[in-house]
C-alpha cells in the first residue's frame, strides 16, 4: 500500500518507542519531525513490526542499542556457505541481517511453493489472485489497533544477548552512549566489487551507443496502449492480439511503434496491416508464456556485451525488492537480473547489478519515474554478476549525541580498528518473539516434528500484529490448518505456507507440509541453532584463554582445517584462530572448548559425532568461521553540530546534485561520532557498533533499559 511518508523520529525520552520504522510509529507519540528523505517512502503508520530485520534507528541511553546492519546472512547464501565463510576475501553472498525466517511480519517478497495436481488448479489460481493483491497492497484486512500493553511490556518476552551466547567484549575502553540513525542517511552502505573497488553512483551519461533507439521510443506510445499491450504480454486478458492505429503515418513512425512495442514489451512480436484505408500495427505473441523470460535474442547487437551492469542506489529497499520494482516497469522477469550480495531495505545501499539485454537506455530512463532508486555507472559486459563475487560492504555510520569524551571514543575506535570484535551472529539471526528461531532449528534436527509444528504455529507473549495473534488462538483452539488460515490476510509468511502444507498433506505428514515453505527459509531455522551454539562457544573459549592463540585451536590453510601445535603457536594470532559450526564435515578444537562442543549437543538430545539428518536437505556439514573480525579502512571523526536535523555527510546523490558537504562548528550543542570501515561478507555490522558502545543490542533490553530510564 502506497502512502504518504512518515519519518517521525523520536527525542530519546521516548527511545522505546522509537524501536519501531518511521512509517510505523504512532502519531501521538510524535515529538518532533525529522527532515524526510529525498524520496518518499511508502509505509503503514501505526503497526508493531517487530521483526529486527525491519528494525530502524533509535535513541539510545547508556547500556543499549537499537542499530540495523547490511551484513548478515541471506538465504542464497546459506544455501551456497562454503566452508570458508568469513575470510576477508570469501567466496559467500554479501549479507543482510535479515535471517530469521520470514513470518506473517515481514512479507511480501517471499517466492510461493504452489501445490501441483489438477485437483488443486482452482484453488492455486485463486491463492495466485490473493499474493497478487498482497503485492499492491490490497489487502489492508487484518491492521489491528495496537493492544493497550506497552511496547516494553510485550518485549519482556524477547531474547538478549545472554540467551543466545553473546557475552564478551575485546576491548577494554569504557562505554558510551548515542543516537543511530536519527536521520535516515546515517547509516550508508557501499558493495565492495571482487577486485576491491567501493561502489560509488558517480555518473548518470548513457553509453554512446548507435544501436540504441531513439527516445521516441518511451513516448510513441499512449498509457492506454502500453496497459493494453501490458495485459497481452502478460496473458491478463483473452485478446490474441493488440492493433494500434498509426496516427500521422510514415515509415518512421511505423519503424518507432514496431521498435517500441518490441523493446519494451519482450515476447511481443509486431507486423503492419492496412483496415479499412488506415494503417495499423498488430503485436501478438511469438513463442508464448516463455519468451517473457527471455528477451529478444535477434534485436540485441552483437558487438554489444550480452549483459548491461550498473550501480545502483536505493533507500528504504532491499534488493530483492528493488529488482522486483525495476522488473515490473521493464516488463521483464526478475530472473535476467544478476547481483552480487543483497542489500537491507533499512539503509541508504549502493551495489553492481546487471541485466540481460536490457539497454542503458532503458535503465536510465527509469530515473525520470521511480523514487527511493537511482541508476547510472552504466556499462556493457560479456557475462553477468555471481553471488558472492564481492570483498564486503563499506559502511558510514553516524552515531549522534554521543556522552562519550574524546579520549573514550579515541580508546574505543583505535580498540576497533587495530583489534576488532568478537563476529558473534548478531541478534537479528534469532528472531525478536518468544519463539527463537534456534528452537525450531534444533527440533528439526531432533526429528521432533510435531514440535517443529508447535513452535512455529502456537500463541507466544510479545507483539505481533492482531491478525497473526489470531491465527495462533485459532489453530489452539482447533488444530484445523484451513480455518487458522483464514485468520491470514497475507498467507506467504512461514506460518501460512506451514498451514497450507497441513492442509494439503494432513497432520500425520508435518514433514511434507514443513516441505512446502522455501528451501531457503526452511534452512535458516537450523543455520539459526548452528550460530546459537557458535556464539556460545566462542565465548567460552574467550573467557577460558583470553585473545591469544593456544594449542589445539585451528585455523584456515586455504579452504583446510588444521590444528595449531605447540611449536608454532606463536607464527599465528587471534585474528587467524576459527571455530567451527557443527557437522559432520568439521574438526574440532583439541582443548576443553570441544568437550564444550560436545556437552551442549549432547544436552540438546544430538550427537555431535552424527550431524547427518535422514532428510538430507536437514543433514549440517558445517563450516569455520574466525572468531574476531579486525575491520579494514577504519576513520573516524568528532563533530559538533547545532541542529539534529542537519545530514552530517554527503550520500552519492547530494554529490551528483552539487550539494556541498557539511560544514561543521568547533563548538556546538550536540556532538556525533561518524565512522567508516569495510567489513567482509557474512559479519555483523551491529556488533562492531556494540564493541563500540559497549550496548546490548537486543530490543528486550533496549526497551527495558529505555524505560526504566524514562520512570
Amino acid at each position: 500500500m502506497s502512502g504518504r511518508p512518515c519519518s517521525w523520529l523520536f527525542r530519546v525520552t521516548l527511545a522505546a518507542a522509537a524501536l519501531l520504522r518511521p512509517e510505523q510509529r504512532a502519531l501521538p507519540l510524535a515529538v518532533r519531525p525529522a527532515a524526510r528523505s529525498r524520496f518518499p517512502v511508502p509505509g503503514f503508520l501505526g503497526a508493531l513490526k517487530m521483526e529486527m530485520t525491519e528494525m530502524t534507528g533509535v535513541s539510545l541511553k547508556r547500556g543499549s542499542l537499537a542499530v540495523e546492519d547490511n551484513d548478515s546472512l541471506t538465504p542464497a547464501e546459506e544455501a551456497k556457505r562454503q566452508k570458508v565463510s568469513e575470510g576477508w576475501l570469501t567466496k559467500g553472498q554479501d549479507g543482510i541481517e535479515n535471517n530469521s525466517p520470514p513470518s506473517c511480519e515481514n512479507v511480501p517478497g517471499l517466492p510461493e511453493v504452489v501445490s501441483a495436481g489438477k485437483s488443486k488448479r482452482n484453488s492455486d489460481a485463486q491463492l495466485q489472485e490473493e499474493e497478487e493483491e498482497e503485492e499492491d497492497g490490497l489487502s489492508e484486512e487484518g491492521e489491528e489497533e495496537e493492544e493497550a500493553e506497552s511496547f516494553a511490556d510485550m518485549m519482556k518476552h524477547g531474547l538478549t544477548e545472554l540467551d543466545v551466547g553473546i557475552t564478551k567484549f575485546v576491548s577494554s575502553h569504557q562505554g558510551f552512549s548515542g543516537i543511530l540513525k536519527e536521520r535516515y542517511s546515517d547509516f550508508v552502505v557501499h558493495e565492495i566489487g571482487k577486485d576491491g573497488r567501493i561502489s560509488h553512483l558517480d555518473d548518470l551519461s548513457i553509453p554512446v551507443d548507435e544501436e540504441d533507439p531513439s527516445e521516441d521510443l518511451f513516448t510513441v506510445l499512449t498509457a492506454e496502449e502500453k496497459q493494453r499491450l501490458e495485459e497481452l504480454q502478460l496473458f491478463k486478458n483473452k485478446e490474441t492480439s493488440v492493433a494500434i492505429e498509426v496516427v500521422e503515418d510514415t515509415k518512421e513512425k511505423r519503424t518507432v511503434i514496431h521498435q517500441a512495442i518490441k523493446s519494451l514489451f519482450p515476447g511481443l512480436e509486431t507486423k503492419t496491416e492496412d483496415r479499412e484505408g488506415k494503417k495499423y500495427i498488430v503485436a501478438y505473441h511469438a513463442a508464448g508464456k516463455k519468451a517473457l523470460a527471455n528477451p529478444r535474442k535477434h534485436s540485441w547487437p552483437k558487438s554489444r556485451g550480452s549483459y548491461c551492469h550498473f550501480v545502483l542506489y536505493k533507500e528504504n529497499k532491499d534488493t530483492m525488492d528493488a529488482i522486483n520494482v525495476l522488473s515490473k516497469y521493464l516488463r521483464v522477469k526478475p530472473n535476467i537480473f544478476s547481483y552480487m550480495g543483497t542489500k537491507d531495505k533499512r539503509a541508504i545501499t549502493v551495489q553492481e547489478i546487471a541485466v540481460l539485454k536490457i539497454t542503458a537506455q532503458r535503465l536510465a530512463h527509469l530515473n525520470k519515474c521511480l523514487m527511493n532508486f537511482k541508476l547510472g555507472n552504466f556499462s556493457y559486459q560479456k557475462n553477468p554478476l555471481k553471488l558472492g563475487e564481492l570483498q564486503g560492504n563499506h559502511f558510514t555510520v553516524v552515531l549522534r549525541n554521543i556522552t562519550g569524551t574524546d579520549n573514550q571514543v579515541e580508546q574505543a575506535m583505535n580498540s576497533l580498528k587495530e583489534i576488532g570484535f568478537i563476529n558473534y551472529y548478531g541478534m537479528q539471526r534469532f528472531g525478536t518473539t518468544a519463539v527463537p528461531t534456534y528452537q525450531v532449528g534444533r527440533a528439526i534436527l531432533q526429528n521432533s516434528w510435531a514440535e517443529v509444528m508447535d513452535l512455529i504455529l502456537k500463541p507466544r507473549s510479545g507483539a505481533e500484529k492482531g491478525y497473526l495473534v489470531k491465527c495462533r488462538e485459532e489453530w489452539a483452539k482447533t488444530k484445523d490448518p484451513a480455518a487458522a488460515l483464514r485468520k491470514l490476510p497475507v498467507k506467504r509468511c512461514v506460518e501460512g505456507q506451514l498451514l497450507r502444507g497441513l492442509s494439503k498433506y494432513g497432520m500425520k505428514n508435518i514433514v511434507s507440509a514443513f516441505g512446502i515453505i522455501p528451501r531457503n527459509n526452511r534452512l535458516m531455522y537450523i543455520h539459526s541453532y548452528q550460530s546459537y551454539v557458535w556464539n556460545n562457544m566462542v565465548s567460552k573459549r574467550i573467557e577460558e584463554y583470553g585473545l591469544t592463540p593456544v594449542p589445539g585451536d585451528l585455523v584456515l590453510k586455504g579452504a583446510t582445517a588444521t590444528y595449531i601445535e605447540e611449536e608454532d603457536v606463536n607464527n599465528y594470532s587471534i585474528h587467524d584462530v576459527v571455530m567451527p559450526l557443527p557437522g559432520f564435515d568439521v574438526i574440532y578444537p583439541k582443548h576443553k572448548i570441544s568437550d564444550a562442543y560436545r556437552e551442549m549437543l549432547t544436552a540438546d538430545n544430538l550427537d555431535i559425532d552424527n550431524m547427518r539428518h535422514k532428510i538430507r536437505d536437514y543433514s549440517l556439514s558445517g563450516a569455520y568461521r574466525k572468531i574476531i573480525i579486525r575491520p579494514q579502512n577504519v576513520s573516524w571523526e568528532v563533530v559538533a553540530y547545532d541542529d539534529p536535523k542537519i545530514p552530517l555527510f554527503n550520500t552519492d546523490v547530494d554529490n551528483l546534485e552539487g550539494k556541498p558537504p557539511p560544514v561543521f562548528a568547533s563548538e556546538g550543542k550536540y556532538r556525533a561520532l561518524k565512522m567508516d570501515f569495510s567489513l567482509p561478507p557474512s559479519t555483523y555490522a551491529t556488533m562492531a557498533i556494540r564493541e563500540v558502545l559497549k550496548m546490548d543490542t537486543s530490543i528486550k533490553n533496549q526497551t527495558q533499559l529505555n524505560t526504566t530510564w524514562l520512570r
